[in-house]
């Protein structure tokens, strides 16, 4: 999935994820173009996982 995928569906992909993990916040999804790297961290974080897993995890949803 490429940014511009993520952009257009990320409400949809933030609630999927809210789901799956209830211990995201809304400040943990915040997506603000031109700061993936950020996102991808707090997510890393969050999850225990790595960026590529992150990744993968969100391209799959």
């Amino acid at each position: 999935m490429n940014k511009t995928e993520i952009k257009g569906n990320w409400n949809e992909l933030k609630g999927k994820m809210k789901q799956q993990y209830a211990d995201l916040t809304d400040d943990d999804l915040l997506y603000e173009e031109g700061k993936e790297d950020e996102l991808y961290g707090r997510l890393q974080q969050k999850l225990g996982k790595t960026k590529d897993e992150v990744k993968k995890y969100i391209s799959e949803l």
